[in-house]
């Protein structure tokens, strides 16, 4: 199903998206909602209660048309909806839930600051208490969503207290103090909303704190659920970059011969097809062990740091096979390599992993 939607409503229009640099977030929000794939791992509110591994098929089919699009879906289900279901109170998922399941109502996740990405624990972003109100200030950046969402999950930190502690808030983006721009600019990701958002004297009730949410513990499970799509994503991303390239070898000729009648090009090919097939393996094995519980954080990063890797390596080897026309939006193969140098970056970039699978490895931390 999720195949032919991105076949038929999503393909048609990517190449535009990409080109143009803007996307209809909340029309295809309420389409993809129609579908049952925003926050489909979850249960309840009306969400889907799908596994693990159907949600990374998901992911799966629809980075193969694109990693922005991918990211709406995620973004939307894994870190904004994970974190009210996880973290929130049972009447902030009341609130805010079913009509973010439905694609009414956007969500972001504010976490990465201007100085501070890979180390988190670092942000500079305070919440301070004043009577029985909290009020924000700071602001985030790379935030994808942020400039047309209806809620913002904004992670601080608790400011004149002891703890000092991290804590997490549902925001209303209509709250007075609160305001985001769009990024532009952009190489990669250009059908995806990116933006930055700041908080001055944003003032919220206590019924805005995610309860359960104390330290860096809640926006690193978050995270976690993140990454584990984009395990499955990228898989979609190499095998459209890779069915490209075999159906472009198969029709050019090159002296006098198709392009896939040379050693070199078959090598190449064998190849790609050997990690594409190692990659998508990975990433059953881990939908199939997080559907039992027993996933560990060191897992997915495992993943996410292959399967990434691989993709961009694949698609930059499909662009070589395409030449010239391997430069156009006419294929996707360049458009998947640009998307795929952020997605090697976001949530958590290759050496975060590196470190996250060594300390695993070894008991001891390198991070500091």
């Amino acid at each position: 199903m999720v195949r032919g939607f991105g076949e038929q409503r999503l393909r048609p229009h990517i190449a535009e998206w990409f080109e143009t640099g803007q996307v209809p977030v909340r029309d295809l929000a309420v389409e993809i909602g129609k579908l049952g794939l925003l926050g489909m791992h979850l249960t309840g509110y009306g969400c889907g209660g799908s596994t693990a591994t159907a949600y990374g098929l998901v992911c799966q089919e629809l980075e193969a048309v694109d990693s922005g699009l991918r990211s709406l879906v995620s973004v939307q289900g894994s870190l904004a909806m994970f974190a009210i279901h996880r973290w929130g109170s049972e009447d902030q998922r009341r609130q805010w839930l079913p009509g973010m399941a439905a694609g009414e109502l956007i969500g972001c996740f504010g976490l990465t600051e201007p100085d501070f990405g890979s180390n988190p624990g670092g942000m500079r972003t305070t919440a301070r208490r004043d009577g029985s109100d909290w009020v924000l200030n700071g602001s985030k950046m790379w935030i994808t969503n942020a400039s047309v969402a209806d809620v913002a999950i904004v992670w601080a930190r608790e400011q004149d207290t002891e703890r000092n502690s991290i804590v997490g808030f549902a925001v209303p983006t209509s709250t007075p103090g609160f305001s985001a721009r769009e990024m532009t600019h952009k190489m990669s990701l250009r059908a995806s909303v990116t933006s930055e958002f700041s908080l001055d004297d944003v003032r919220l009730p206590e019924e805005a704190r995610l309860p359960e949410a104390r330290g860096l513990a809640g926006p690193l499970s978050c995270l976690s659920e993140a990454r584990f799509g984009i395990v499955f994503g990228a898989v979609g991303a190499a095998r459209d970059c890779l069915e490209t390239a075999l159906d472009y070898v198969g029709t050019r000729e090159v002296f006098d011969k198709p392009l896939a009648g040379y050693q070199l090009t078959q090598a190449k090919i064998a190849d790609m097809a050997v990690e594409l097939a190692k990659a998508q393996l990975l990433a059953l094995h881990l939908g199939r062990l997080k559907d039992d519980g027993r996933i560990r954080a060191e897992q997915v990063s495992v993943g996410k740091l292959n399967n990434v890797r691989e993709a961009l390596q694949i698609a930059r080897q499909c662009r070589t096979l395409l030449g010239a026309n391997g430069i156009t939006l006419e294929y996707p193969v360049l458009r998947h390599a640009n998307n795929l140098e952020s997605v090697l970056t976001y949530e958590g970039t290759s050496e975060v992993h590196q470190l996250v699978i060594g300390e695993a490895l070894t008991g001891v931390s390198a991070f500091r």
